[in-house]
């Protein structure tokens, strides 16, 4: 934790002259795309190695004299002096490890505290742990080709923003709705991405066990690596499986072409310690939602881009030989279990395709509610909540799901409804980008705002990307999201009374089927 905080500290002292480089001309994508992958390595659940965050902060350090070289250079073109920058811009971080631990312990998210209090420390968080879920989605989308200079400047200035060290509440919450602006269009990015690298999600039914042979486990987020191993393992009797939030992965049709994608293992992130311990394979983990492994598969996984854990073995590249040496050396399932599936890939163009007739069933009573239940599960207490409310939805209503939130209740049968699935897999966390459009093509063609809509969100919260997600949610003008189990902790009780009062933001009850009536009587909660 405390190399995180010296590498965060770091970056935004490397965002201040990339910002200042930028804004004469002399914009550096590539240092950008650094700052961007450097701080999704700080997310909940990526990488546990403090040789990755040393390695790093050197990294930063030399992307750093590469863009105050351009600043420089900039300025004497423009015929002006160089700004001396300060604070952030002119750390010079230790030689040591140890060294770097002693500076880190004043550079902390709650540095400042006792000059500023709490609620301002708050709603620094607020938007740091916001800024760390877009440039997750940031480089899901880099590895795919696809980049926009645009929010890569957006997060430099974000970054820039933080190292200011403000204190004005108001100016703080307005500065969050415009990262929550940002990320709705990386959410666009990284949809034009996943769809112009892999075909428009289309419905697709996948298999939730397992198939007698060879197999790797493949978790995370990442759908290159995926693609690259399903290449790599072709015609070789390996079967691939997906989970977690490697689900939706089936809803590609440049995915799920592979005959060897045989289907779904596991559940959730958090289930991962059982799933992985049981699974007769290697399991390739990417990108982030690792958690410590256990001695029982720790030999048998590999982590690869941003994730990491010390005495893992990490593949610094797209070449699985090694991984696929492993497969081929374990046992495999021996048998093949009895089916199970659940289906995938309703992403907007899929639904909004039927828009005809959903519109028909609202307008005639046939269709009266549209739930909106996802994001990040965990393993806290009260996360059954998410699995009893979807059981008592009511018949003519129809559930859009995504992110992992999705496995408390996506091996419940829902039954049909104007000839769709009641239970809509709309995909991966950012994914929620498409239950957004959804709803805003129901508002257009029904005449009326998203917040008229008979339409109730209840969001499972928990790590970074969620609050990413939520900041656009709330940029968006969304009102009444209902979050649970828990509110954000590292929002003081009169910061969350300000957010609460301002954008609607309600804490979920513990009576589920309670909650879901109050939904139901106001028609919009």
């Amino acid at each position: 934790a405390a190399l995180q905080d010296l590498l965060i500290y770091q970056l935004k002292g490397v965002a201040d002259y990339a910002a200042h480089a930028r804004a004469l001309g002399a914009g550096d994508d590539d240092a950008a795309d650094f700052l961007s992958f450097a701080l999704f390595t700080t997310l909940t659940n990526v990488n546990f190695s403090p040789t990755r965050f040393v390695s790093l902060i050197k990294q930063a350090e030399m992307v750093k004299e590469r863009v105050r070289s351009a600043y420089e250079s900039a300025a004497a073109a423009a015929g002006a002096p160089a700004e001396r920058l300060t604070g952030p811009a002119e750390f010079v971080p230790a030689t040591t490890t140890d060294a770097l631990v002693e500076q880190a312990m004043s550079l902390g998210i709650l540095a400042g505290i006792d000059e500023v209090g709490p609620d301002v420390i708050g709603l620094r968080a607020l938007i740091l742990y916001g800024l760390k879920g877009v440039c997750a989605y940031i480089h899901h989308a880099s590895v795919m080709g696809y980049t926009d200079s645009a929010v890569l400047s957006d997060v430099e200035k974000a970054l820039v923003y933080l190292g200011s060290d403000p204190s004005d509440i108001e100016e703080l919450l307005e500065y969050a709705l415009g990262l929550g602006r940002t990320n709705l269009a990386v959410l666009d990015l990284l949809h034009r991405a996943n769809s112009g690298s892999f075909g428009t999600p289309s419905p697709a039914r996948v298999r939730m066990s397992a198939v007698e042979g060879k197999a790797i486990l493949v978790s995370g987020h990442d759908f290159p690596a995926l693609k690259a191993l399903l290449e790599q393992t072709e015609g070789t009797g390996i079967n691939i499986y997906t989970h977690g939030e490697m689900l939706p992965a089936h809803g590609y049709p440049e995915l799920r072409a592979y005959p060897h994608l045989v289907g779904n293992y596991g559940g959730a992130w958090q289930d991962q310690q059982t799933d992985f311990a049981n699974f007769p394979g290697p399991i390739l983990m990417t990108s982030n939602c690792i958690i410590e492994p256990r001695q029982a598969y720790k030999h048998q996984i590999f982590t690869n881009g941003p994730v990491g854990w010390p005495g893992v073995r990490h593949l610094e590249t797209h070449d699985f030989t090694e991984i696929i040496r492993a497969a081929q050396a374990l046992p495999g399932f021996a048998e093949t279990a009895r089916k199970r599936s659940a289906m995938v890939g309703f992403g907007h163009q899929a639904v909004l395709e039927l828009s005809d007739e959903v519109l028909r069933a609202v307008k005639e009573g046939e269709l009266n509610h549209i739930f909106v239940m996802g994001g990040c599960d965990g393993a806290s207490p009260g996360r059954n909540y998410f699995r009893e409310y979807a059981q008592a939805t009511p018949d003519d209503s129809l559930i859009l799901t995504m992110g992992c939130a999705k496995y408390r209740f996506n091996d419940i049968d829902f039954g049909e409804l104007i000839g769709l699935p009641r239970l809509l897999d709309v995909g991966q966390c950012n994914d929620s980008y498409s239950a957004v459009r959804i709803a805003m093509g129901l508002a257009d063609a029904l005449g009326c705002e998203v917040n008229d809509l008979p339409l109730t969100l209840v969001i499972s919260w928990f790590e970074q990307k969620a609050v990413a997600v939520l900041l656009t949610l709330l940029a968006l003008g969304i009102k009444n999201i209902n979050l649970g189990p828990t509110l954000p902790a590292f929002l003081t009780p009169a910061a969350i009374d300000i957010v609460v009062e301002r954008f609607g933001l309600g804490l979920i009850g513990n009576d589920p089927v309670a909650d879901l009536q109050d939904a139901l009587v106001g028609g919009v909660r």
